[in-house]
């Protein structure tokens, strides 16, 4: 048997052993190809390549503010299988962005506080971001990109060999592009659903919920033509507006209140 027709059949062997059916926290089926410990180890490395290649901010107030509206929502996640404790960087930078990795990762860029003007808006990106490694958007995608990329790199995923062959791949499925730092959209199916997880959390955290809709304003003021990175693809303004007032509209009233997390040094 030809050594091409042994990596074939035995990608396929695995591919029926790994592929899982699971569930998101909204209901909505997934397509499962890459276990979340695998997916925790691969976005600590980034995570730690991001630390080194991008400023991180020394400001003791804008990482308190930052650390402060973060710990309101981590109060209310629900416990991770895959990692126990979350880290949280606030990074020097003019980008209006934020992002979280799977392993518990949470980038927020300085850029960001300054559309995000209100600790309860900040808490909107962070609580969208945090969806996104609740409902494993990164482990969908990197199981898209290697059904997408062919048997031979369902082997060696499945084998643990995430060398350099595999590295754009990987990057990609995590949301990262080629050059570390570059971050790339989820599909809008992962961005709706994680503005819903987001006003869910904020809202169970004490948070005001209503100001979900008035970060969004802000950043479609803020675009000027050119969409800010953190809304590249994602759903239009009017739709998302829509859909988070009418998931703010079934939401009941928290117990908590939200802890003045006072002002970042913007």
């Amino acid at each position: 048997m030809k050594l091409n027709t042994v990596n074939t059949t035995l990608a396929a062997a695995l591919l029926s052993v790994l592929v899982g059916c699971t569930t998101s926290p909204t209901g909505r089926s997934q397509f499962i190809l890459v276990s979340g410990s695998e997916m925790a180890t691969l976005g600590n490395q980034s995570f730690s390549e991001l630390k080194e290649q991008e400023k991180i901010s020394t400001d003791k107030k804008t990482n308190q503010y930052v650390q402060c509206v973060t710990d309101a929502l981590l109060k209310v996640t629900p416990p991770q299988p895959d990692f126990e404790k979350w880290e949280v960087v606030v990074f020097d930078s003019d980008q209006i962005n934020a992002f979280a990795l799977p392993g518990g990762k949470i980038g927020v860029y300085t850029g960001l506080l300054k559309v995000a003007k209100t600790q309860d808006q900040l808490a909107s990106v962070v609580g969208h971001e945090i969806g996104h490694v609740m409902a494993n958007h990164g482990s969908e995608r990197v199981s898209s990109s290697v059904a997408a990329n062919g048997a031979l790199q369902i082997t060696n995923i499945a084998l643990g060999a995430t060398g350099t062959a595999n590295s754009d791949m990987i990057m990609a499925g995590l949301g990262l592009g080629v050059n570390v730092g570059v971050l790339l959209p989820f599909s809008r199916a992962h961005e709706s659903e994680s503005d819903l997880i987001g006003v869910q959390l904020m809202n169970n955290a004490g948070f005001d919920p209503k100001e979900s809709v008035e970060l969004w304003k802000n950043m479609a003021a803020a675009s000027e033509g050119a969409p800010p990175e953190i809304m590249s693809t994602h759903p239009s303004h009017d739709t998302r507006i829509d859909d988070l007032n009418a998931a703010i509209s079934r939401l009941p009233t928290s117990s908590l209140r939200a802890p003045n997390c006072g002002k970042p040094n913007i």
